[in-house]
C-alpha cells in the first residue's frame, strides 16, 4: 500500500492549514500512515522535512520491516519523544490525546505551539485507495463464502444454540483466510432478533423462527461487514411483509449511494420507506457508517450525519425494523461509492431464504 503517498497527503493538509508538522498517536492512523502494527507506535509528519515514527524497543526489527521507508526512534515515551523533536506549530490528535497526556507534550516542549489537528488523517481514511477495496472485497468474500458454507452444509438449525452458530461462524471465516474476524458475531433468534445488537447466548433456534446474522470478516487489517435474516421451516405472514419492506428500504438507500450525495439524504431514502410503511419507530439506528482498518468509521450515514459522500468511500446500507417481543430483520451490505452505480461488495443473495 501507498504509504508514503498517503504521508505526502497529510502533509499537505497541514501545511494548508499553517501547521509545520504533526504528532499522530492514534495506533490505527498510525498504521494507516506507515504499515506499523505494534501496540505501541506514534508518528511525526512534517511539512517540510523527515517524518519519523517512534516506538519502544519491543518492536524494533517490526518497526525496520514494516516501514523501512521512515526514520525511528526508539523510546518507551513515544509520544513525548517526538514532540521534543518538533518545533514551530504542531498539530495534535485531540479526540485521541487525554488531558494528562496533552500536559506532558506542552511540558516536553519548549517553543512549540500545540494546536488540534482534529480527525484529518481520518479525513483521509474516508476515501479508499485501490489497495484498500481490493483488501475489502476479499474480506467481503471471506464472509460470503463462510455463510454459504454453514447454510449448505445444515449448521443453522433448530436445536442449536446462538452461541454455537456464533463460534462456528467464526472459525469458518478464520479458516478460509481472515485474520480476525470484525467485531463480535451478533446471532439473534426469534424474538432476540428485534435486539439490534444482541450477543449471542444459549437460546435455541426453533422452525418458525427469525434468524439474524451480523458479521465480517478482517483481511489485511480491513473490515467486511455483512447482515442477512433468514427464517428457519417455515416463514409466517407477518414475517414476509417485515423482510420485504426492509428489503426495499435497503434497495432505496443503496440506489442513492452517489457522489456529492448528503448522507442525511441516502439516510432518508431508505428511512422514508419504513416510515411510510408505519414502522418509522421500529428503525431505531442510524441506516450506515464507513469501515475500512476500523470496523466504524467516516462517513456516518443517518439522519444526524453531516457531509457528502465522495468516490471510493466505503459504507454500508444497513436499515432494520425491529418488533420487540416478536422479532426482527435488517439486511446490511458494504459497498464502494463510485460515478456511477455503487460496488457491492457483500454478494450473498438478499432473497428472504427458509431454511
Amino acid at each position: 500500500m501507498d504509504h508514503a503517498g498517503r504521508r505526502d497527503r497529510l502533509r499537505a493538509a497541514i501545511g494548508g492549514r499553517g501547521m509545520d508538522a504533526v504528532l499522530v498517536t492514534d495506533l490505527v492512523n498510525v498504521r494507516y500512515l506507515t504499515g506499523f502494527t505494534g501496540s505501541n507506535g506514534a508518528l511525526l509528519v512534517r511539512a517540510d522535512g523527515a517524518d519519523v515514527l517512534g516506538t519502544d524497543g519491543r518492536y524494533t526489527t517490526q518497526a525496520g520491516a514494516q516501514v523501512p521507508d521512515v526514520e525511528l526512534l526508539v523510546d518507551r515515551a513515544t509520544a513525548t519523544a517526538l514532540a521534543r523533536l518538533a518545533t514551530g506549530r504542531v498539530g495534535y490528535e485531540s479526540h485521541v490525546v487525554t488531558v494528562d497526556g496533552l500536559r506532558g507534550l506542552e511540558q516536553a516542549t519548549s517553543g512549540v505551539e500545540l494546536v488540534s489537528v482534529q480527525r484529518a488523517v481520518e479525513e483521509l481514511r474516508a476515501v479508499k485507495d485501490d489497495d484498500e477495496v481490493d483488501a475489502l472485497r476479499r474480506a467481503c468474500a471471506v464472509a460470503d463464502r463462510a455463510l454459504a458454507e454453514l447454510a449448505v452444509e445444515g449448521a443453522l438449525r433448530p436445536g442449536r444454540t446462538e452461541r454455537e452458530v456464533g463460534r462456528e461462524l467464526d472459525a469458518r471465516m478464520l479458516a478460509l483466510g481472515a485474520e480476525a474476524v470484525s467485531f463480535e458475531t451478533i446471532v439473534a433468534t426469534g424474538a432476540n432478533s428485534a435486539i439490534p445488537h444482541h450477543r449471542p447466548d444459549g437460546t435455541e433456534l426453533r422452525g418458525g423462527d427469525l434468524l439474524k446474522l451480523d458479521f465480517g470478516a478482517t483481511v489485511d487489517g480491513y473490515h467486511s461487514d455483512m447482515t442477512r435474516t433468514l427464517v428457519l421451516g417455515h416463514v409466517a405472514d407477518w414475517q414476509t411483509e417485515v423482510y420485504e419492506l426492509v428489503q426495499a428500504a435497503q434497495a432505496a438507500g443503496r440506489a442513492a449511494l452517489g457522489v456529492g450525495v448528503e448522507v442525511t439524504a441516502v439516510d432518508a431514502a431508505s428511512r422514508d420507506v419504513i416510515t411510510a410503511a408505519g414502522h418509522g419507530e421500529h428503525f431505531t439506528h442510524g441506516l450506515g457508517h464507513g469501515v475500512g482498518l476500523e470496523i466504524h468509521e467516516a462517513p456516518g450515514i443517518s439522519a444526524l450525519g453531516a457531509g457528502t459522500l465522495a468516490a471510493g468511500m466505503a459504507v454500508t446500507v444497513e436499515p432494520g425494523v425491529y418488533l420487540p417481543g416478536h422479532g426482527g430483520v435488517r439486511i446490511e451490505d458494504t459497498l464502494i461509492v463510485t460515478d456511477g452505480e455503487p460496488e457491492l461488495l457483500t454478494l450473498t443473495s438478499k432473497e428472504l431464504l427458509v431454511l
